[in-house]
């Protein structure tokens, strides 16, 4: 079995964007499962996101009550036998891999954003750390990002970040 993911993060829509770019959008549509890791802005977006395919979310530091009524602060969830957690903020990058090993043990693929800076890395304990980076705010990146995964028989198969 084959599960496609599109992985997103620091929208900010629509206060640093007025929306997502429509590659995303077309992303959006064609995969299996979206996931946000935060900092959405509007609850708009996320019943938008919502309205065109299955989702997984967190809230992060810049949503409202809104978002954060709907959203929690940290989700978990499988995809063919892997487990998936996502949290918005993990702290600084230094020794960030064995801050994670500690709080999300039981996990073998770690989604976060607040940085806006694309991350791939591995920790001692085997976690994958992902962050998709920004679509719409790349800050001092010298790209918008976000990431595709695909999931195949119970492993990461393809991991590629998409640059805008």
């Amino acid at each position: 079995m084959t599960t496609s993911l599109l992985v997103l993060a620091d929208t900010h829509v629509p206060r640093r964007a007025r929306d997502l770019p429509e590659q995303v959008w077309d992303a959006i549509d064609r995969v299996d499962l979206v996931a946000h890791a935060g900092d959405w802005v509007s609850l708009e977006l996320v019943e938008r996101i919502r309205a065109r395919a299955e989702l997984q979310g967190v809230y992060g530091n810049n949503d409202g009550s809104e978002v954060r009524a709907v959203l929690p602060e940290v989700a978990r969830w499988r995809v063919e036998g892997m487990r998936f957690a996502m949290v918005h903020e993990t702290g600084a990058a230094l020794r960030r891999e064995a801050r994670m090993d500690v709080a999300f043990h039981d996990v073998d693929v770690l989604v976060f954003g607040h940085s806006h800076i694309p991350w791939d890395s591995v920790t001692p304990a085997g976690m994958r750390l992902l962050n998709p980076g920004s679509p719409t705010d790349r800050r001092r990146q010298p790209r918008a990002s976000y990431l595709e995964i695909v999931v195949e028989n119970d492993r990461l198969d393809d991991v590629r970040f998409v640059y805008l």
